[in-house]
């Protein structure tokens, strides 16, 4: 029913993905709450790695965004809500863990290093910490508009 509005392939992909993402905006602002009691409450008052904190909360946006658009992708190669979403859930996981994983096998050799780094985990780790590195930023907008990318052309796709 969407795709009957004068809308271009592009609005659609970037408004579901705008939509999903501020959903995770509003679901993380309650959080905040807990920031601001521990840093007024915490002993001593003001002890809070507040680098570190906002970090964690980028680096959480980064994780969620990138989240979002694999289950924007994958909403748009399955009519069927549930088997989207355990799709997605299964996508979003082996991207999170998988490559970890096949880096601690230990198969590939030289490689290893660059499996690991295609995973989400090391980039979002990184970050965490409240170490805001161009290439785990880089890693995230990419792997955004990869996805989103992937999106737009299944829904070309189905024109045809």
């Amino acid at each position: 029913m969407l795709l009957t509005k004068p809308l271009t392939d592009t609005q659609i992909v970037l408004s579901k993905f705008f939509a999903g993402f501020a959903l995770v905006i509003f679901s993380l602002i309650p959080t905040l709450i807990y920031v601001i009691f521990v840093y007024l409450y915490g002993y001593p008052a003001g002890n809070l790695d507040m680098g570190g904190t906002w970090g964690s909360y980028i680096g959480l946006l980064f994780l969620a965004s990138g989240f979002v658009a694999i289950g924007v992708f994958v909403s748009s190669i399955t009519d069927n809500q549930i088997v989207s979403f355990i799709v997605s859930v299964f996508l979003c996981g082996f991207i999170y863990l998988g490559f970890e994983f096949i880096y601690t096998l230990n198969i590939f050799g030289n490689i290893d290093l660059f499996i690991k780094s295609l995973g989400i985990q090391s980039h979002y780790i990184s970050m965490s910490r409240g170490v805001i590195d161009s290439r785990d930023v880089v890693y995230f907008l990419s792997l955004i508009i990869f996805f989103l990318l992937l999106t737009r052309t299944s829904l070309e796709s189905r024109k045809w």
